[in-house]
């Protein structure tokens, strides 16, 4: 089922499955800023990533001393969402463990979604809730598509100097290697091989935003980041779409650790307290 928000210029949809969000469409300009999403190219649209973010060394972790198996992105994605509440502008959905997610991750915990409309601006929020008695071990992140072409660009609001991180693309998992994408400039530009070996990964950035800015000069996206330590950018090669994507947390290295405490990029979480993280992007027609 899809629930929608929606106010003079803009009507956003989001999928109980997920939560996903799956329509960004502008009233006025008569344009959906979504990728609808394509089984033959790539089924998702804005994937939430939880309780981990890409993928762990053989699907696997520990805890406690006790192995446990976790599907690439986590599980929320695949999940059905509860609506929590609604109202013209805001939409508000909750997950919470289940005796399915304590089989693969061993804590009780809510994450919950609101989806905001304000004008031209959506926020969306993240807050997870440790209900547990001890600390608690998870990564979160964004991965909305956005339609556009090749030639397009993704521009940072300062000079940035910043190198990728590459994914082994047989393991999914982070190579040592470094590559520099930016020196002391802010543009990078969408060709058909940019994601030719997978995402760029990024860290480091000193802008609070991203704008996807199309080389017909309409339908701008300027994405505020939410301060996440970790920016992925990727899409398939040469698809019409690119994903800003920021991350709490970061796939796996071939460095294994012992316990899911000592993963890269992990949020600890003590018992009771909440983890909040926004993203939002302003759609400019």
């Amino acid at each position: 089922m899809v629930h929608y928000i929606e106010n003079d210029y803009f009507k956003v949809g989001v999928k109980e499955v997920g939560c996903e969000l799956t329509s960004v469409y502008s009233k006025k300009a008569d344009y959906e800023y979504l990728w609808q999403g394509d089984e033959s190219v790539w089924y998702g649209q804005s994937p939430i990533l939880f309780p981990i973010v890409g993928r762990l060394i053989e699907d696997k972790y520990r805890f406690n001393g006790k192995e446990y198996t976790m599907p690439k992105h986590g599980f929320a994605r695949k999940t059905d969402w509860t609506l929590l509440n609604k109202e013209e502008d805001s939409m508000s959905f909750i997950l919470s463990e289940s005796e399915e997610t304590l089989k693969i991750y061993p804590f009780e915990f809510d994450l919950i979604v609101t989806y905001t409309l304000e004008d031209n601006k959506l926020t969306v929020a993240h807050n997870v809730v440790n209900k547990n008695e001890y600390d608690m071990y998870f990564s979160l992140g964004a991965h909305p598509g956005f339609n556009c072409e090749i030639g397009d660009s993704l521009i940072f609001d300062k000079n940035e100097t910043l190198d990728t991180e590459k994914i082994d693309l047989v393991n999914s998992l982070r190579l040592p290697e470094t590559f520099n994408v930016l020196n002391n400039s802010n543009e990078i530009v969408i060709t058909e091989t940019i994601f030719d070996e997978d995402a760029l990964i990024l860290n480091g950035i000193q802008s609070e935003n991203i704008t996807l800015k199309h080389k017909n000069g309409r339908n701008t996206v300027k994405f505020n980041m939410g301060h996440s330590p970790y920016l992925g950018i990727w899409a398939k090669p040469a698809a019409p779409y690119v994903c800003i994507e920021p991350w709490y947390g970061v796939n796996d290295s071939f460095e294994k650790k012992d316990d899911i405490s000592k993963k890269d990029a992990i949020n600890k979480l003590p018992s009771e307290e909440i983890f909040t993280f926004v993203w939002s992007a302003e759609f400019i027609d």
